[in-house]
């Protein structure tokens, strides 16, 4: 029994493995646990190991990897129209197992440890930005209540804010007006993360020589007008500096 292709189905604890031999037949069918995957795998011929990529999946197939086999990455919307039954772990390890040896699959390169510390940094600091703007919002829609009106943009909060809980000729109560203090308090410390991060970020475009070639080409290098300028070059960067397949995204 030679297995050439294997699809797994990750999961947190218990995984789904197929795998079929050079005429397609299926021969590997097995749940291992998250700590038996490495002794499995360890000892198992070099094959094809296709997976959907997700949260773990990166990780994953930088160990496997080094165990000698070869990892697609494919994304769950490609694998998707290969489920032959009703949705559950193992048609999706076949599916996988399927859609892996397709030659016209696209694939999503194994992206290294640096890579995916550059795209969990873009992550939070989209994440702060969200915050802070609903942070933003919510201040704009209390004071709204009390008839208070605040310019549209955030760049009003700041000051406007402060001039209407500090006018004492305003009806709102004193509890009110510390409420919406601890609320812009809050707000503060939301800009003092984005600037935070941003500056990380602008440290990673100056050191990568392939994010300044990028920043370069007009249809990579565009900065967005006001936020996260290189943002976008950074997570292009991340994301093709490993790509090594045709096809790949």
């Amino acid at each position: 029994m030679k297995i050439t292709t294997v699809g797994i189905d990750l999961a947190k604890n218990v995984f789904q493995v197929h795998g079929i031999d050079e005429h397609g037949k299926a021969v590997l069918k097995k749940q291992p646990r998250r700590d038996q995957m490495a002794t499995f795998f360890v000892n198992l011929p070099p094959c094809l190991i296709g997976m959907e990529a997700c949260d773990s999946a990166h990780y994953s197939g930088r160990q496997l990897q080094s165990m000698g086999h070869t990892v697609r990455l494919m994304a769950p919307q490609l694998v998707k129209p290969y489920v032959k039954t009703n949705k559950n772990d193992a048609a999706d390890a076949e599916a996988i197992c399927e859609a892996v040896g397709r030659p016209n699959m696209r694939f999503v390169p194994v992206k290294n440890v640096e890579q995916q510390a550059d795209l969990a940094l873009h992550r939070v600091g989209q994440g702060f930005v969200r915050a802070r703007t609903a942070q933003a919002n919510q201040i704009r829609r209390l004071l709204g209540e009390f008839g208070l009106i605040v310019p549209q943009g955030i760049g009003h909060i700041a000051v406007r804010v402060l001039e209407l809980i500090e006018d004492g000729a305003s009806e709102l109560p004193g509890a009110f007006r510390l409420l919406i203090q601890r609320l812009l308090d809050h707000l503060k410390e939301f800009d003092r993360q984005v600037e935070e991060l941003e500056d990380k970020i602008h440290a990673r475009h100056r050191s990568s020589d392939l994010s300044r070639k990028l920043a370069m080409v007009p249809a990579f290098g565009r900065s967005p007008p006001a936020l996260w300028s290189h943002r976008s070059v950074m997570r292009r960067t991340s994301m093709a500096a490993d790509r090594s397949l045709p096809g790949s995204a």
